[in-house]
């Protein structure tokens, strides 16, 4: 069975607020730390998130080929102790995007700020 409505909901509602906040992170992450295999990145995300916000293993590597689709990322190989690993690394394009990204954010950010504890009971 699919669960109850609740759990639907709340399961469909995340996913799609942080499909675009993955994006974010990652675009985010490599602009701040350079060149990152897949691993690093996830980990990387770990960490600062407490745990929190770590996308699966398969969803981010849909949003790396998903940004590399819009040329906002570049991969390259790299050979690290005898095996070969797929690096990322932000393009020109990703730095520009991701700075109107940023703006947008921030936006969000004073709203949610402005809001308070009073943050979904408007």
């Amino acid at each position: 069975m699919l669960g109850n409505p609740k759990e639907r909901a709340l399961k469909k509602l995340r996913k799609e607020l942080r499909s675009g906040l993955y994006s974010y992170l990652v675009l985010s992450l490599l602009e701040r730390e350079g060149e990152l295999h897949g691993y690093a990145i996830r980990k990387r995300l770990s960490e600062v998130s407490d745990g929190k916000l770590v996308p699966s293993e398969g969803a981010l590597y849909d949003i790396l080929k998903s940004l590399k689709k819009y040329k906002l990322v570049e991969d390259f190989w790299v050979e690290v102790n005898g095996r070969p690993r797929k690096y990322y690394r932000l393009t020109d394009l990703g730095r520009e995007i991701l700075n109107e990204l940023r703006e947008e954010v921030e936006t969000i950010i004073r709203i949610l700020e402005r809001w308070g504890d009073g943050i979904g009971r408007l």
